[in-house]
Protein backbone atom coordinates (compact mmCIF):
# COMPACT_ATOMS: atom_id res chain seq x y z
CA UNK A 1 0.00 0.00 0.00
CA UNK A 2 1.38 3.41 -0.96
CA UNK A 3 2.03 6.08 1.63
CA UNK A 4 -1.08 8.14 2.09
CA UNK A 5 -3.45 5.37 1.12
CA UNK A 6 -6.04 4.31 3.67
CA UNK A 7 -5.05 6.75 6.37
CA UNK A 8 -8.61 7.86 6.91
CA UNK A 9 -10.19 4.52 7.86
CA UNK A 10 -7.82 3.74 10.73
CA UNK A 11 -7.99 7.35 11.94
CA UNK A 12 -11.80 7.26 11.94
CA UNK A 13 -11.72 3.97 13.83
CA UNK A 14 -9.45 5.51 16.49
CA UNK A 15 -11.66 8.60 16.80
CA UNK A 16 -14.76 6.42 17.22
CA UNK A 17 -13.06 4.34 19.93
CA UNK A 18 -11.80 7.47 21.70
CA UNK A 19 -15.28 8.98 21.66
CA UNK A 20 -17.05 5.71 22.50
CA UNK A 21 -19.14 5.97 19.34
CA UNK A 22 -20.37 3.37 16.90
CA UNK A 23 -19.93 3.16 13.17
CA UNK A 24 -23.63 3.91 12.99
CA UNK A 25 -23.03 7.25 14.69
CA UNK A 26 -20.29 8.06 12.19
CA UNK A 27 -22.60 6.98 9.39
CA UNK A 28 -25.31 9.28 10.66
CA UNK A 29 -22.84 12.18 10.79
CA UNK A 30 -21.77 11.41 7.22
CA UNK A 31 -25.30 10.62 5.97
CA UNK A 32 -24.26 7.11 4.93
CA UNK A 33 -24.93 3.59 6.14
CA UNK A 34 -22.91 2.12 9.02
CA UNK A 35 -21.80 -0.71 6.74
CA UNK A 36 -20.06 1.80 4.47
CA UNK A 37 -18.25 3.23 7.50
CA UNK A 38 -17.20 -0.34 8.36
CA UNK A 39 -15.78 -0.85 4.87
CA UNK A 40 -13.89 2.46 5.09
CA UNK A 41 -12.47 1.52 8.50
CA UNK A 42 -11.42 -1.93 7.20
CA UNK A 43 -9.86 -0.40 4.09
CA UNK A 44 -12.03 -2.26 1.59
CA UNK A 45 -13.65 1.00 0.43
CA UNK A 46 -12.08 4.40 -0.17
CA UNK A 47 -13.83 7.22 1.65
CA UNK A 48 -15.46 9.79 -0.59
CA UNK A 49 -14.57 13.44 -0.15
CA UNK A 50 -18.11 14.01 1.14
CA UNK A 51 -17.73 11.34 3.85
CA UNK A 52 -14.36 12.76 4.87
CA UNK A 53 -15.73 16.31 4.92
CA UNK A 54 -18.75 15.49 7.06
CA UNK A 55 -16.94 13.25 9.54
CA UNK A 56 -14.00 15.62 10.01
CA UNK A 57 -16.42 18.49 10.59
CA UNK A 58 -18.51 16.40 13.00
CA UNK A 59 -15.61 15.07 15.11
CA UNK A 60 -13.28 18.12 14.74
CA UNK A 61 -10.28 15.90 15.47
CA UNK A 62 -6.77 16.78 14.26
CA UNK A 63 -5.87 13.18 13.51
CA UNK A 64 -8.93 12.82 11.30
CA UNK A 65 -8.24 16.08 9.44
CA UNK A 66 -4.62 15.04 8.90
CA UNK A 67 -5.71 11.64 7.59
CA UNK A 68 -8.24 13.25 5.23
CA UNK A 69 -5.58 15.60 3.89
CA UNK A 70 -3.26 12.62 3.38
CA UNK A 71 -5.95 10.77 1.44
CA UNK A 72 -6.83 13.70 -0.80
CA UNK A 73 -3.17 14.49 -1.56
CA UNK A 74 -2.16 10.82 -2.02
CA UNK A 75 0.33 11.11 0.83
CA UNK A 76 1.79 14.55 0.04
CA UNK A 77 0.98 15.73 3.54
CA UNK A 78 2.01 15.01 7.12
CA UNK A 79 1.30 11.35 7.97
CA UNK A 80 -0.22 10.58 11.35
CA UNK A 81 2.53 9.13 13.53
CA UNK A 82 0.98 5.95 14.90
CA UNK A 83 4.11 4.32 16.30
CA UNK A 84 5.44 7.04 18.61
CA UNK A 85 4.67 8.38 22.07
CA UNK A 86 2.05 11.08 21.52
CA UNK A 87 1.87 12.21 25.15
CA UNK A 88 1.79 16.00 25.20
CA UNK A 89 5.16 16.24 27.00
CA UNK A 90 6.91 13.90 24.59
CA UNK A 91 5.48 15.70 21.58
CA UNK A 92 6.45 19.05 23.12
CA UNK A 93 10.10 18.00 23.57
CA UNK A 94 10.31 16.36 20.14
CA UNK A 95 8.85 19.47 18.50
CA UNK A 96 11.49 21.67 20.14
CA UNK A 97 14.19 19.27 18.92
CA UNK A 98 12.85 19.29 15.35
CA UNK A 99 12.50 23.08 15.27
CA UNK A 100 16.10 23.47 16.47
CA UNK A 101 17.37 21.07 13.81
CA UNK A 102 15.41 22.91 11.12
CA UNK A 103 16.70 26.29 12.32
CA UNK A 104 20.31 25.04 12.36
CA UNK A 105 19.90 23.77 8.81
CA UNK A 106 18.17 26.97 7.67
CA UNK A 107 21.16 28.97 8.90
CA UNK A 108 23.47 26.90 6.65
CA UNK A 109 21.31 26.92 3.51
CA UNK A 110 22.99 28.86 0.69
CA UNK A 111 19.76 30.46 -0.49
CA UNK A 112 21.40 33.75 -1.50
CA UNK A 113 22.89 31.97 -4.52
CA UNK A 114 21.04 31.49 -7.77
CA UNK A 115 20.51 27.94 -9.05
CA UNK A 116 23.36 28.47 -11.56
CA UNK A 117 25.76 29.34 -8.72
CA UNK A 118 25.03 26.25 -6.66
CA UNK A 119 27.43 23.32 -6.54
CA UNK A 120 26.61 19.76 -5.52
CA UNK A 121 27.32 20.40 -1.81
CA UNK A 122 25.07 23.48 -1.88
CA UNK A 123 22.23 21.44 -3.38
CA UNK A 124 22.72 18.75 -0.73
CA UNK A 125 22.49 21.39 2.00
CA UNK A 126 19.32 22.85 0.49
CA UNK A 127 17.78 19.37 0.27
CA UNK A 128 18.81 18.65 3.87
CA UNK A 129 17.26 21.95 4.96
CA UNK A 130 14.06 21.14 3.12
CA UNK A 131 13.84 17.72 4.79
CA UNK A 132 14.56 19.19 8.23
CA UNK A 133 11.72 21.64 7.63
CA UNK A 134 9.38 18.79 6.63
CA UNK A 135 10.29 17.01 9.88
CA UNK A 136 9.57 20.20 11.83
CA UNK A 137 6.24 20.61 10.02
CA UNK A 138 5.36 17.03 10.99
CA UNK A 139 6.27 17.67 14.62
CA UNK A 140 4.42 20.99 14.77
CA UNK A 141 1.31 19.53 13.15
CA UNK A 142 1.20 16.72 15.71
CA UNK A 143 1.88 19.19 18.51
CA UNK A 144 -1.15 21.26 17.55
CA UNK A 145 -3.32 18.13 17.16
CA UNK A 146 -2.23 16.78 20.55
CA UNK A 147 -2.83 20.10 22.30
CA UNK A 148 -6.25 20.46 20.66
CA UNK A 149 -7.20 16.99 21.89
CA UNK A 150 -5.67 17.40 25.36
CA UNK A 151 -7.16 20.81 26.11
CA UNK A 152 -10.40 20.55 24.09
CA UNK A 153 -9.53 23.19 21.51
CA UNK A 154 -11.11 23.02 18.09
CA UNK A 155 -8.75 21.97 15.30
CA UNK A 156 -10.94 23.77 12.78
CA UNK A 157 -11.26 26.75 15.10
CA UNK A 158 -7.47 27.08 15.29
CA UNK A 159 -7.22 27.11 11.49
CA UNK A 160 -10.10 29.57 11.13
CA UNK A 161 -8.40 31.88 13.60
CA UNK A 162 -5.10 31.54 11.74
CA UNK A 163 -6.76 32.29 8.39
CA UNK A 164 -8.43 35.37 9.88
CA UNK A 165 -5.03 36.52 11.12
CA UNK A 166 -3.48 35.98 7.68
CA UNK A 167 -6.35 37.90 6.10
CA UNK A 168 -5.96 40.78 8.59
CA UNK A 169 -2.29 41.03 7.59
CA UNK A 170 -3.31 40.92 3.92
CA UNK A 171 -1.26 37.76 3.33
CA UNK A 172 -4.34 36.18 1.75
CA UNK A 173 -7.39 37.66 0.06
Amino acid sequence: MAIGQNQFGPALDEVLKRNGESRGAAGAAAHVDASLIGKIVKGTRKPSKEVMASTTKHYDDGQLYIAAAGEVTHGAFVPWLNNVDLHKSSVHLKTIEEIREALDSLMKAPITKTKDQLNEDDLKQIKLTMMECVEAITALTHYVAVLCKEYCFSWMGAWKEHRAYLKSKKYVK
